[in-house]
């Protein structure tokens, strides 16, 4: 019975040390993607005021103003 016992134990702790491990690696891959989203969250802060910081363009289909003396 003891050595059962002995045996389960050492399985647990291993299931529980993978266990850990899986879970720095997920922490790790989490910390990865969100320092991208964030950068890809400033890229499009960026170009979004770009656009907003220039005259809007023509919509397609709209006819472009036309010149003095046509």
């Amino acid at each position: 019975m003891q050595a059962q016992i002995q045996s389960r134990l050492a399985e647990l702790k291993a299931d529980f040390s993978q266990g850990n491990a899986r879970l720095r690696d997920l922490e790790s891959q989490a910390a990865d993607l969100r320092q991208t989203l964030l950068r890809i969250a400033g890229a499009i802060q960026v170009l979004e005021e770009l656009l907003g910081s220039q005259p809007a363009a023509a919509a397609p289909g709209d006819s472009p103003p036309s010149a003095a003396g046509d």
